[in-house]
Parts: C-alpha cells; structure tokens; sequence
C-alpha cells in the first residue's frame, strides 16, 4: 500500500476502536490516535530505523520537555548511547506547510535539549539541519543522514 507521503511505505497495524483508528506505535509499544500527524511519524520512524540504521531502543516518541514553566512534548527525540539527546523531530500532517513558525517551534524545544541535529518532516518535504555549537552555525543537509554518519559529526 503506498502512503501517500515522500517516504518509504511502512506496514503499519491499524484497527478501529468505534468510529476511530488507532495505530500501533513501535517505540511506545501501545495503539496511539491514527492522526494525519501520526501517520507521518509512523513512516518516519520506519524509515530511520529500516532505511537509515537508527536504532529502535535509541528514539523515543513524546518526549516531555520543560521551557520555562510550561510543559511540552517533541514529537521523537534520538538518544546516544549514554542516554544523551541527539536529535528532535518534529512532525505535521501534510496539508501543514512547513514555515518559520514550525522551525521557530524546533529551535524553542532545542533550547532545553541543546541536541546537534533537527528534523522537522510533514511527510511530504523534510528538512535536516546540524548545529555545531562551537562555531554557532547549522547547515541544513540535503537528505537525512544514516545513523552511522551522525555519530560522526557530533
């Protein structure tokens, strides 16, 4: 089945809870609300971890932030193998253009973690930027590098 989206298809296991859908989420392990958003970040995380080397037990979905007094979740965060944030990705549904707000949103998250790498996806257009700290400069990347190819960066 093909997806839709600028990614490779994922099977995904959906089932209806009453006039709902819900999706098995694979890295928290339990059937999460089948949005449009969540259909964009099941693809992506199947495409990180078959086609780009991630490892599963790295990533973590909705992870809890705090900036300022306020709560906050990102969408998937990659951990090290220290446990040590490496990267934030933020999704939309499709029909979200992906613009300065969403970047802005990103870059606030980014203030607590202080990870290298951002992905901000809608599915359709994905965007990879790296920061090094030290020279206080990102570059964005042409495509999303493999897993191996990060951990060399860093």
């Amino acid at each position: 089945m093909m997806s839709g989206l600028n990614l490779p298809s994922a099977d995904l296991h959906i089932r209806k809870q009453g006039e709902k859908d819900y999706v098995f989420d694979r890295l928290r392990k339990q059937y999460v609300r089948l949005t449009p958003e969540e259909f964009v970040r099941q693809h992506f995380i199947h495409y990180l971890i078959v086609y780009k080397g991630y490892p599963e037990g790295l990533l973590a979905n909705e992870v809890s932030i705090e900036l300022g007094n306020v709560n906050r979740r990102c969408d998937t965060v990659l951990y090290d193998k220290h446990l040590q944030a490496q990267m934030i990705i933020e999704y939309k549904a499709p029909v979200i253009a992906i613009n300065q707000t969403i970047f802005d949103q990103i870059a606030r998250y980014n203030m607590s973690l202080q990870v290298p790498w951002l992905i901000v996806s809608n599915g359709l257009q994905h965007f990879c930027c790296h920061i090094d700290k030290e020279k206080g400069e990102y570059t964005f990347l042409k495509d999303i590098p493999p897993y191996d190819e990060l951990r060399t960066k860093n």
